[in-house]
């Protein structure tokens, strides 16, 4: 196997919860090595997390921790002490990338933002992924996952139409940010290679979810509505809905935009009288009487179970594709065969399943190779080897608890 292609860079993670956790997993699933720097004193939310039905919270028992966190190494260090602060520099000054996604001003206090690491290394690289930005009216903002979202305009469109405005209750944006610091870290490497430059990176989480939101954008733009929710509803696709199937709350979703798959759908189910009656006669009629149209539609599919709904319409060429749950996402043949998930023994939980690795790169694959770390596992691997400490200074460290 090739050698993974971030092989020769090192990257200080101060990245927290999930989307600070996920810019350096995916770095570190492409071979980076990546450092997590934690403190004792204030632990990641993250690892004190979830950790099971029933367990007391533990720094090692997070499963989402685990499956963020994998590949990377762990260091403790005080920054409430100087020579904590000492053991942080002495990294940076070996690495290539440090990230964070802090409130503005967190590193800043300790000596460690980007104007003060240039001293230390003039080419380094530094990310910083706040909830709105490093500068602006809203720049102190503390957001989560559902806070984010509404930040963004996310949360303004989802629920039914009519209703009130729901949550999607996810960290998709954390997510999508994440991806965005990947991408600006590469190509900060990238400038980096040819030139010799570092650069500092201001990342808006808020801004990154926001370029999700191109159709209601325009649409305001350009006739000047406001977008609201609208259910599973499309303003142009139809019928495209969930819809119910024989066992109970089982579902399968199904769009269709051309006027061939249209006809595909009704071959698909049979075609029944219904489907030849004018009010479905072009998309326009369809689109006025989609309620009636998707009652017909569950009238059908609640008579066979999702996976027969999609195999029959798959087939006669519809978009149309089981809800699955968590278990059968993770027992489904396809994704099995793809490595959907990989599975990780980790010291304190044992044999678990994390997510795997999307792209699938022929020549120079990523991997998920080791557990998550846990709490300071390599203080003295990295203190030692990396920054050569003898033992009786790591000790002395050790004893002040500058780590520990």
């Amino acid at each position: 196997m090739s050698k993974p292609p971030l092989e020769r860079y090192r990257v200080i993670d101060f990245g927290t919860a999930y989307a600070g956790g996920m810019v350096g997993q995916l770095l570190a699933d492409m071979g980076a090595q990546v450092i997590r720097v934690e403190s004792r004193e204030k632990l990641d939310g993250m690892r004190l997390g979830w950790p099971g039905k029933g367990a007391p919270p533990d720094p090692e028992l997070n499963t989402q921790f685990h499956a963020l966190n994998r590949n990377k190494m762990s260091v403790t260090a005080n920054m409430k002490t100087e020579e904590g602060l000492g053991l942080v520099r002495g990294l940076i000054t070996q690495s290539d990338v440090v990230y964070d996604n802090f409130t503005p001003g967190v590193l800043e206090r300790v000596g460690l933002d980007y104007n003060s690491l240039t001293n230390l290394r003039p080419d380094i690289v530094c990310v910083s992924l706040p909830s709105a930005g490093m500068y602006g009216p809203y720049k102190d903002v503390r957001t989560y996952a559902s806070t984010l979202g509404a930040l963004a305009g996310i949360e303004s469109l989802v629920g039914y139409p009519g209703g009130r405005v729901l949550s999607l209750n996810s960290n998709y944006g954390d997510a999508n940010s994440a991806v965005h610091g990947v991408i600006a870290i590469l190509l900060a490497l990238i400038h980096r290679d040819r030139t010799g430059e570092g650069q500092f990176v201001d990342l808006s989480q808020w801004e990154a979810a926001t370029c999700l939101l191109s159709e209601p954008l325009m649409e305001h733009a350009m006739n000047g509505d406001c977008p609201g929710p609208q259910g599973n509803l499309h303003r142009s696709l139809v019928p495209h809905n969930n819809y119910p199937c024989k066992a109970k709350d089982t579902w399968v979703s199904i769009a269709v935009d051309s006027e061939e798959e249209w006809l595909a759908l009704c071959q698909g189910m049979g075609s029944p009288l219904w489907s030849e009656e004018e009010r479905f006669g072009d998309k326009y009629s369809r689109l006025k009487h989609r309620e009636a149209l998707d009652e017909l539609i569950s009238e059908w599919t609640s008579s066979f179970s999702c996976y027969e709904v999609a195999e029959v319409l798959r087939k006669a060429g519809v978009a149309a594709m089981p809800i699955m749950n968590a278990d059968e996402r993770f027992n489904d043949p396809h994704f099995r065969q793809r490595r959907l998930y990989e599975e990780l023994e980790h010291p304190r939980t044992g044999l678990e399943p994390v997510h795997g690795i999307p792209w699938k790169l022929s020549a120079t694959p990523g991997a998920v190779r080791r557990h998550a770390p846990l709490l300071g596992e390599h203080n003295k691997h990295i203190y030692s080897e990396l920054l050569g400490l003898p033992e009786d200074m790591m000790a002395r460290l050790e004893e002040i608890k500058a780590f520990y």
